[in-house]
């Protein structure tokens, strides 16, 4: 029997995950020629509303909309962040939409924990899910380069985009925490 309540779980997680993919990141910092000068950071809001995701729907329902996503590219639409089809198995982003497996299951393991919400345990699981992603991107990259026998660019495109990557993604836990912190205060000021 069909689950619908599950289906449209999935349903939304799939249109956030596709959504918050060509959702760029700016930050806007005061200038002293301008008022205020906006920056184009090169990552997408995808890490951090698949995370609020996880938080909200589980791990199961984000595997299943993540396995669909990944269908959808490779097969069908071009919902990828440059781009789509079975050429993208060649490009290194291809490791790094892999290892959104790994985080979302280790978010899952916090959101698995039914103790009051803490800043802190929400802090170390997200730098360790995220830390995973970039892992199999890593790996991905590395197994890429050594079959193609590109092995000279494997630390440029390690650090183009991993290391580069890396710290952005992890400043980008900042406002799921905010939301996560005022989410806590309103549930204990009832």
């Amino acid at each position: 029997m069909l689950n619908y309540r599950k289906i449209i779980e999935i349903l939304i997680s799939l249109q956030i995950m596709i959504i918050s993919t060509m959702i760029p990141v700016f930050i806007a910092l005061p200038d002293k020629d301008t008022i205020i000068k906006i920056y184009d950071i090169s990552i997408t809001w995808q890490i951090p509303l698949i995370i609020l995701s996880t938080l909200i729907f589980r791990a199961e329902v984000l595997i299943k909309a993540l396995t669909l996503y990944l269908i959808l590219g490779l097969f069908f639409l071009p919902i990828f962040h440059h781009g789509g089809s079975l050429g993208y198995l060649l490009t290194p982003n291809f490791g790094y939409l892999l290892g959104l497996y790994p985080l979302i299951k280790i978010i899952d393991l916090y959101n698995k924990n039914k103790f009051k919400i803490s800043v802190y345990r929400f802090i170390r699981y997200g730098i360790l899910g995220i830390s995973s992603m970039h892992l199999v991107g890593i790996a991905y990259i590395t197994i890429q380069m050594i079959y193609y026998k590109q092995t000279n660019l494997l630390i440029y495109n390690i650090s183009k985009y991993s290391f580069a990557k890396f710290g952005l993604h992890i400043l980008m836990l900042l406002p799921i925490t905010i939301l996560l912190r005022n989410i806590q205060n309103k549930n204990y000021n009832k």
